[in-house]
């Protein structure tokens, strides 16, 4: 690994704790723009999400509704009763979201198929950035309120589902990620480009993760609009086991 990517994962609580974790599961709020502009403001309010930590898989429950889960892999999403009962599945979901724009509706499959690949991506980074096909490099710095931050410019192979291929990531002088770029084509075009805060990272199970995360529209010049919140995701706690 680079430099860079060591300092990032040894910050995080270092790959040997990572690969003796086999699942993680917290309790969060999930709001903002986005998810009133598809119809769903209220759907990821105070969730508790589940998953694995080696594997594209990913629940919440209650979701869009008392009495109800998603579950989400790459292949196939599905919401059932608490007790299984399946109320409606996708195989292939990704393939649903053709033609969107930023005004276009989402069902719940939409939306248990994007906060599922999300919040994944999101709880297991950066130690995925160590899986294979997976590349990093370091690009030059940025200054972020007067605070100089590197920058991680991260591919990902096309079986890591993600938001897009290519993002970059800020690291502060602890290591810690600051803010992720990445363009979001499934809310809306290609030209959906987004600059993601972190921030409150705190320690859990020997695994560091950010407890407040905020998305903006991001201008040509790297700046955020941070007038309006497309994203704000608050995690109350997270356990790995």
């Amino acid at each position: 690994m680079s430099e860079l990517l060591d300092l990032v994962v040894e910050a995080h609580g270092g790959l040997q704790r990572w690969k003796r974790v086999q699942r993680v599961a917290g309790e969060m709020s999930i709001v903002g723009g986005l998810w009133a502009r598809k119809g769903w403001p209220e759907a990821l309010r105070d969730v508790r999400v589940s998953g694995l930590c080696h594997e594209q898989f990913l629940s919440y429950s209650p979701f869009a509704g008392p009495g109800k889960r998603s579950e989400y892999t790459p292949q196939r999403v599905a919401v059932t009763t608490d007790s299984g009962e399946i109320i409606a599945a996708r195989e292939r979901p990704r393939d649903a979201f053709a033609g969107h724009t930023m005004a276009t509706p989402w069902d719940e499959l939409h939306l248990a198929y994007f906060s599922g690949f999300a919040m994944w991506n999101y709880l297991t980074t950066p130690f995925i950035f160590t899986l294979d096909g997976v590349q990093t490099r370091e690009i030059e710095p940025w200054q972020e309120d007067g605070e100089p931050w590197r920058r991680l410019h991260v591919t990902f192979p096309e079986h890591i589902i993600t938001h897009g291929n290519e993002q970059v990531f800020y690291i502060d002088a602890r290591g810690l990620t600051r803010r992720m770029d990445y363009s979001s084509p499934l809310t809306g075009g290609a030209d959906n480009h987004v600059a993601h805060y972190m921030s409150g990272h705190k320690d859990f199970s020997g695994i560091v993760l950010p407890t407040h995360r905020r998305a903006y529209l991001r201008r040509p010049d790297g700046s955020a609009m941070r007038e309006h919140v497309m994203v704000a995701i608050d995690i109350a706690t997270v356990e790995f086991s």
